[in-house]
C-alpha cells in the first residue's frame, strides 16, 4: 500500500476526519497513535499533527518524537499540534480568557503564501480549544488571525511546517479542504493517485503474491464490507476462495435465505451454514453487550474452525475489516480509546491454525463502496445499509429470546420495507430497530395493555464516525408505527431516537 501521509493521533475526535478529507483528495493516509510512530518514514511524504482533549501544560500532555520528521519533512500541525510546537519551542501557551469553541472567522490573511491560496479573507473556520497560543515559536511567521485568537495559524522559518489553532477537516470550516489541499498537493507535493481502480489493481497483485495457490476461507455477512472483500479475493485467487455465510439466529427476517439467493450470480463459491440454535444457546441469559459481542464472535470462530477443517489445507481466514474498525479497536493511553470491541478485529485463537487476510483493512465505508462499483457489484447490494456483525443481539436491550428476536425481526422488517417503499431507503445511511427492556400500558380495543417499547433509528453519515438522526416524514411515521403495533404481537409502544453521534452512537449498545 502507497504510504503518503502520516496522521499521528492524540485522541482528538477528529482524528479520523483528517484522514477522512485527506483520502478525499486522492491521497492515501494512515493514522497512528502519537506514541507508536513507524520506525520507518522512508514512504511518507508529509505528516498531520491531530489535535487532543489534553493541554500542552498539563503533566499528562502527550509528547511525540517528532525527531525524524520536523525539519526533515512538510509538516501541519493541527489545533494541539500548534500549540504543542509553540509551547516546547520557545512560544507561548496559556489558558484562554474565554472558551474557544465553535465558528470564527478569519480577519487577516498573511499575502502571497501558498497554504491560503483561494482562501478568502472572513472564510468560516473551527475552533475548539480551551488554551491560546501567546507567543509563536522560535521562526514563527504568523499567518492568520481570527477577531478573539490573534495566531490562528503560522508557518516556520526554514522548515516546511505549518500550524493552524482551527480544525479544517471539519465540515464548518468553510475552505478546509482547499487548505489541506494547498498544503498537501502545492507544498508538500503528494501525489493524488489514490483511486478505486489503483487499489483494486494493488490489492489484487498483493493478494496473489501473499496467498498463491493456498486456500482461502471468508465468512459472509450479506453485508457491502464483506461482498466486495469475497470478489476482491475471488479476482485474485478465484476458485481458491471459499465462502461461508452463517445464520447465527439474529439476522433480518428472511435474510438467510435471500442473501444466499443473491450470491448464486455473482460466481462466488458460496456455503450456508445455520447455527442459529447455536448461538441462541450460547446467549441464553446474557445481557451486558460486551459479554454478547464476545460470545457471538467466539462461537462465530468455533463454527467457522468446524467448517474449515471440512476443507483441506486451507490456510488463510479472510476478512471483510474496515479501518474504522481497526482504529476504534487500537486502545493506547489517551489516543483511540476503545468505544466497544469489534467481532472481526483481535486476531484468532491458537487452535485456529489460520493466517488473516483483510483486504479492505485501509478503507472507509464510503470508499468500500466505490471499490464496489469499480469491480462491477449491483447497486442494491452496494447500497445495502450497515448491519452489526452482532446483528440483532445488541438491538436487543437486556438478555436474548427466540420471542424477542422474533419481535425485533417483525419490527425490523416493517421499518426497512416502508423506508423501501417510499423511496427513503437510498437517503438513510443506517436504519433499524432496537427492542427496549421496557414494557408501557397500552390500551387495544377495551383491554389494558402492558407490552414492549421498540425505538426506530436513522441516521445520515458518511462512514458512520459522526451521523445526524434523519427527519422522516411525520405521514410516514405514524404510517409505520400503526403498522407496527397493529401487526406485531408484543409490542404496544414506537418511539423515534433523535440522537447524534456524537454524542450518542448509531447503535445502542
Amino acid at each position: 500500500m502507497q504510504h503518503n501521509v502520516l496522521i499521528l493521533d492524540f485522541g482528538s475526535q477528529y482524528t479520523q476526519l483528517i484522514a477522512r478529507r485527506v483520502r478525499e483528495l486522492n491521497i492515501f493516509c494512515e493514522i497512528f497513535p502519537y506514541n507508536n510512530v513507524p520506525s520507518d518514514l522512508s514512504s511518507y511524504k508529509a505528516v498531520i499533527l491531530s489535535g487532543s482533549p489534553f493541554s500542552v501544560r498539563g503533566e499528562d500532555a502527550p509528547h511525540p518524537d517528532l525527531s525524524q520528521i520536523r525539519g526533515k519533512m512538510p509538516l501541519l500541525a493541527v489545533c494541539y499540534g500548534a500549540q504543542y510546537l509553540a509551547h516546547f519551542s520557545g512560544g507561548e501557551v496559556a489558558p484562554s480568557n474565554i472558551r474557544e469553541y465553535g465558528r470564527a472567522n478569519l480577519s487577516f490573511i498573511k499575502e502571497d503564501e501558498i497554504f491560503f491560496d483561494d482562501v478568502n479573507i472572513n472564510s468560516q473556520v473551527w475552533m475548539s480549544h480551551s488554551d491560546t497560543i501567546k507567543q509563536l515559536p522560535t521562526g514563527g511567521v504568523r499567518l492568520a488571525s481570527t477577531k478573539d485568537v490573534e495566531n490562528a495559524a503560522y508557518r516556520i522559518e526554514g522548515e516546511t511546517t505549518y500550524a493552524i489553532q482551527y480544525h479544517p477537516e471539519v465540515y464548518h470550516s468553510e475552505d478546509g479542504k482547499q487548505m489541506l489541499e494547498n498544503f498537501l498537493v502545492k507544498i508538500a507535493e503528494v501525489p493524488q493517485n489514490f483511486t478505486p481502480k489503483s487499489f483494486v489493481d494493488e490489492i489484487v497483485a498483493e493478494m496473489k503474491e501473499k496467498i498463491q495457490d493456498d486456500k482461502v476461507v471468508l465468512g459472509l455477512s450479506g453485508g457491502v464490507d464483506s461482498t466486495v472483500a469475497a470478489v476482491l479475493l475471488n479476482k485474485a485467487i478465484g476458485k481458491n476462495l471459499y465462502c461461508i455465510f452463517v445464520n447465527n439466529g439474529l439476522l433480518r427476517k428472511n435474510e438467510f435465505e435471500s442473501v444466499l439467493n443473491q450470491y448464486k450470480h455473482m460466481g462466488l463459491n458460496v456455503k450456508g451454514v445455520d447455527a442459529s440454535e447455536r448461538f441462541l444457546s450460547e446467549l441464553a441469559g446474557v445481557d451486558d453487550p460486551e459479554t454478547k459481542r464476545k460470545i457471538i464472535g467466539r462461537v462465530f470462530i468455533e463454527v467457522f474452525d468446524d467448517e474449515a477443517h471440512l476443507l483441506e489445507d486451507v490456510k488463510f481466514l479472510a476478512q471483510g475489516t474496515i479501518y474504522p474498525d481497526v482504529i476504534e479497536s487500537v486502545s493506547v493511553k489517551g489516543p483511540s480509546a476503545t468505544i466497544k470491541s469489534h467481532h472481526n478485529v483481535g486476531g484468532l485463537p491458537d487452535f485456529m491454525k489460520l493466517k488473516v487476510v483483510e483486504p479492505l483493512r485501509m478503507l472507509f465505508k464510503d470508499e468500500v463502496r466505490r471499490v464496489g462499483k469499480t469491480l462491477g457489484i449491483d447497486d442494491e447490494l452496494l447500497g445495502r445499509h450497515p448491519f452489526p456483525g452482532p446483528g440483532l443481539s445488541i438491538r436487543i436491550l437486556g438478555d436474548i429470546t427466540p420471542e424477542k428476536v422474533r419481535i425485533l425481526q417483525e419490527v425490523d422488517y416493517i421499518f426497512i420495507n416502508g423506508l423501501k417503499e417510499h423511496g427513503l431507503y437510498d437517503k438513510v445511511w443506517q436504519a433499524g430497530a432496537i427492542l427496549l427492556p421496557v414494557n408501557s400500558v397500552g390500551v387495544m380495543g377495551d383491554e389494558r395493555t402492558y407490552e414492549k417499547v421498540v425505538a426506530l433509528r436513522a441516521v445520515e453519515s458518511t462512514d458512520g464516525m459522526t451521523a445526524d438522526w434523519v427527519h422522516l416524514p411525520y405521514d410516514f411515521m405514524m404510517k409505520i408505527s400503526n403498522e407496527i403495533i397493529n401487526k406485531v404481537k408484543g409490542v404496544n409502544r414506537v418511539v423515534y431516537d433523535i440522537s447524534s453521534k456524537p454524542p450518542a452512537t448509531i447503535e445502542w449498545e
